[in-house]
């Protein structure tokens, strides 16, 4: 018994004393690739039992239709990076969407449509299509949108999407089914028609389309799959993660402008944020033609004054969503010259403005004094 339990023992420490030189003989590549193989893991999805878009099914039962969708879905769930910035956008961006789908009775499932075009940025195509709804230049124009060196509306978030809406309303009036409709605005309703007439079919799942069409419904899809359920996919974040909305004020402008950098730093703003705010203004200038009107938009707490703001209607511009109401003003920028023995508080009082704005738009520290002939900035406003 003894000389078996020390077989036992022995054999036990030469295997250990062999497994420690292997062990120690192996390169940093192979502990790598072994702890690689141990612990990285990549899973395929499940497929819903049941998907719509804008309230119709779609047929998964149809294996075509079936391989497509997880195609998208493991595109978008497996690019990660992608995905999350579009998630985070959406905060941003989504409840202005939907309230104008809303007002012009399209389903709200048509913002993933422009998840799909251009993931909630202002992307140029090779083929020139421009901004959220990558709208095409002759198509903006016959849209209603302006597109010229100075202004270019397809950068326009409320406007451009007024426009998409148009062509929604136009190719359900042809198709009367939504995903022939959503399919149009990748390839052209004279494109679906005649795919349509020729195929000898009535619907967008059973068309024979390019690449680009046929991928083109199911990856807004797939967007909208994990949008709506985004913990299913892996994608975690906190609601102060997400990117907000941006409280802005659209000032009224019916003059040229020469300079638009001296305008924002005069209205409060700077010129990045008023381009970031503003990208259909396209140059650094603004033209304007007698008896037209534009709204420009700047960062409503560097605007004016808070106490100023809150005496302005929320109702000016109502896109029937109370969070994303624009406040609009007509603001006038004005200069006064300090006369002798003119206080900060005189001017206040004369013009009825807080000093804490004149201190604001001048640059003034708190207690500096103002000397004769000083060009203090003032700006008033003017509800709308």
């Amino acid at each position: 018994m003894r000389a078996i339990i020390r077989f036992y023992v022995l054999t036990l420490l030469l295997a250990g004393i062999g497994g420690f030189f292997i062990h120690a003989s192996l390169t940093e590549d192979d502990k790598m690739q072994k702890e690689f193989e141990n612990y990285y893991r990549i899973y395929a999805l499940s497929i819903p039992d049941n998907l719509s878009f804008a309230g119709e099914k779609v047929p998964l039962n149809d294996f075509d239709v079936k391989e497509r969708f997880d195609r998208e879905l493991l595109t978008n769930v497996y690019w990660q990076s992608q995905t999350l910035l579009i998630l985070k956008r959406t905060n941003r961006f989504f409840p202005t969407i939907e309230a104008i789908l809303k007002k012009n009775n399209i389903p709200a499932d048509y913002k993933y449509i422009a998840l799909a075009e251009s993931g909630l940025q202002n992307v140029v195509s090779p083929a020139g299509a421009v901004g959220f709804w990558q709208l095409l230049d002759k198509t903006a124009k016959n849209y209603g949108l302006e597109v010229n060196d100075e202004i270019d509306e397809r950068y326009h978030f409320e406007k451009s999407t007024e426009a998409a809406c148009k062509y929604f309303k136009q190719a359900y009036d042809e198709f009367g089914n939504w995903a022939l409709v959503a399919a149009s605005y990748n390839m052209g309703i004279d494109g679906v028609r005649k795919q349509l007439q020729q195929q000898g079919v009535n619907n967008y799942y059973d068309l024979y389309l390019n690449t680009e069409t046929s991928r083109y419904v199911l990856r807004a899809l797939a967007l909208k799959e994990v949008i709506e359920h985004p913990s299913k996919y892996g994608f975690n974040f906190n609601r102060k993660q997400l990117y907000d909305f941006i409280p802005t004020v659209k000032v009224k402008v019916t003059a040229d402008i020469p300079d638009l950098a001296k305008f924002a730093l005069d209205n409060g703003a700077n010129y990045k944020l008023l381009k970031i705010l503003n990208p259909w203004l396209r140059k650094s200038s603004l033209t304007i033609t007698e008896g037209k009107t534009y709204y420009i938009s700047l960062p409503k707490d560097k605007v004016v004054a808070t106490d100023l703001i809150a005496k302005i209607s929320n109702d000016t511009i109502d896109l029937a969503n109370t969070h994303f109401k624009a406040d609009t003003l007509v603001i006038h920028t004005f200069e006064h010259i300090v006369e002798k023995h003119e206080t900060l508080q005189a001017i206040s009082k004369k013009y009825n403005v807080p000093v804490s704005d004149l201190r604001k738009w001048n640059n003034l520290n708190s207690g500096e004094a103002v000397k004769t002939g000083t060009i203090i900035k003032i700006r008033k406003s003017i509800d709308e």
